[in-house]
């Protein structure tokens, strides 16, 4: 078996030439960026999320943290910090799995299945489980009434000029590697996500 080192060299390289918009932190292979795509279908769809990622020194023996920069309304994903509850990643995670795993399967069927009986964000899981379209509504900023009154957060937070920008005040533009930036003049108000926590 390969060492770890070696396996996170290799799992970040496949991301880095998948269609997959990865960003390093100060070039480094453990911490990065990836352009995530809402999954087609989905009151998700259209949207782009800006999810950091750690790879522990023991990946792949151990789970990357996964973390949502830029705000999603899903009852497995908290809000404010970005935290995902997702059990492939948290507690089955195996070293079978590669990162690009995260992406192509697990986050989508996350955001295609949403578990409302093991919530992060309880007022998504109350809505889904008590109000499903109005769910939708709140997620994808469509409605067949034209109210008003519901924050669209595909809309608001999750545009590509909203993903650009999730958590710029925090980072400085030397720490980040040019594979491709992330960076807009989008001038909209953005409260990004906070830190990342395993759940």
């Amino acid at each position: 078996m390969s060492s770890p080192r070696r396996r996170i060299e290799t799992d970040v390289m496949k991301m880095l030439m998948s269609d997959y918009e990865v960003t390093l932190v100060n070039d480094n292979m453990q911490e990065f960026y990836v352009r995530f795509k809402g999954p087609a279908e989905t009151p998700f769809e259209g949207g782009v999320w800006k999810v950091h990622v750690e790879l522990p020194d023991q990946y792949p023996y151990k789970s990357p943290s996964i973390g949502f920069v830029n705000r999603i309304f899903h009852p497995n994903i908290d809000e404010l910090s970005g935290s995902v509850c997702l059990d492939v990643i948290n507690q089955t995670w195996s070293p079978m799995f590669e990162m690009i795993n995260i992406f192509e399967v697990f986050l989508p069927q996350l955001l295609r299945y949403p578990n409302p009986t093991d919530p992060l964000n309880g007022e998504a899981a109350a809505l889904l489980m008590r109000e499903p379209k109005n769910y939708d509504i709140k997620v994808k900023g469509t409605s067949i009434y034209g109210t008003r009154r519901w924050n669209r957060y595909v809309q608001k937070y999750a545009s590509k000029d909203a993903a650009d920008e999730a958590g710029a005040e925090s980072e400085n533009d030397d720490d980040m590697s040019s594979v491709p930036s992330f960076g807009s003049d989008d001038e909209e108000e953005q409260q990004p996500a906070g830190q990342m926590d395993d759940v």
